[in-house]
């Protein structure tokens, strides 16, 4: 077997690509701790790393179906403008583990090296050595459980405290507001649109006569509107329909998130053909 001569570090052409999720980063390690230390790694390894070589994406939705920084850097490799592509850990390449598998097998299939500032290089896979890709994979998965754990504690803190009667999250009911110690405050306004409400359900009015008649009479919705939808007094008025509301719309946005999962691979796949 023909032995592959690697070109030294210090002569790579390397870029690094940081990642951070405005909306949903949850384990402290931020843009400045991820830059600090590629370009430890960088500086230890005689590796040249200017700030002009080191690329931040701000996934400002949460997901990973956006990353364009990345995108313009599996484009540079692809054109062998760059060797490789140095990441401050596993985790910073995607959140996913198959993503992660993708974005390595589109660097890998163009002849570009991974590197990550806590492990140093991402060997490729080689049939001889299956444990290779195994203990890749199996800390990719771990490290994809402890982010859900975390997640998941998260949201079962706020599930708690809301059973409790506390302002866990989201948009507050009408007639509320979160106020600065993150706890719920009446709204006068709107405290007055609910006991309208249920004075003119009381009367025998439906949802859709209520929501006319508070037209009329100036009230607004919880953004502000002047317009009261048939559903949007049925969720003031009725608890159950607003809970079942509440799950259908859950249930819709997981369907969603699992739909997008399976395409995300395939995404990043696409990128670079």
């Amino acid at each position: 077997m023909t032995e592959v001569t690697l070109t030294p570090l210090s002569r790579l052409r390397l870029k690094a690509c940081l990642r951070v999720s405005t909306a949903g980063q949850v384990d402290g390690y931020g843009l400045p701790a991820q830059r600090k230390d590629v370009k430890r790694w960088a500086r230890v390894n005689g590796v040249r790393l200017p700030e002009s070589h080191i690329v931040e994406d701000k996934a400002v939705s949460g997901t990973e179906d956006e990353r364009p920084e990345l995108t313009k850097l599996l484009i540079e490799l692809a054109a062998g403008d760059i060797d490789g592509i140095l990441f401050p850990n596993m985790d910073r390449i995607a959140r996913e583990l198959t993503v992660q598998e993708a974005t390595l097998s589109v660097i890998w299939a163009h002849g570009g090296r991974a590197f990550t500032a806590d492990r140093g290089e991402i060997e490729q896979d080689d049939p001889s050595d299956p444990m290779r890709t195994f203990v890749r994979q199996v800390m990719g998965a771990a490290a994809q459980l402890e982010r859900g754990l975390i997640v998941k504690r998260l949201r079962d803190g706020r599930k708690t405290k809301g059973e409790k009667g506390g302002y866990a999250y989201g948009a507050p009911q009408y007639g509320w507001e979160a106020t600065k110690d993150n706890e719920l405050g009446e709204l006068d306004t709107e405290q007055a649109g609910r006991a309208r409400a249920k004075e003119l359900r009381t009367e025998g009015l439906s949802y859709a006569a209520i929501g006319q008649k508070l037209e009329e009479e100036g009230f607004k919705t919880k953004r502000g509107g002047t317009t009261w939808h048939k559903a949007t007094v049925a969720r003031l008025l009725d608890d159950e329909y607003r809970q079942r509301t509440n799950e259908t719309n859950t249930r819709i946005r997981q369907q969603k998130k699992e739909a997008a999962k399976r395409t995300r691979a395939q995404r990043v796949l696409g990128k670079v053909t």
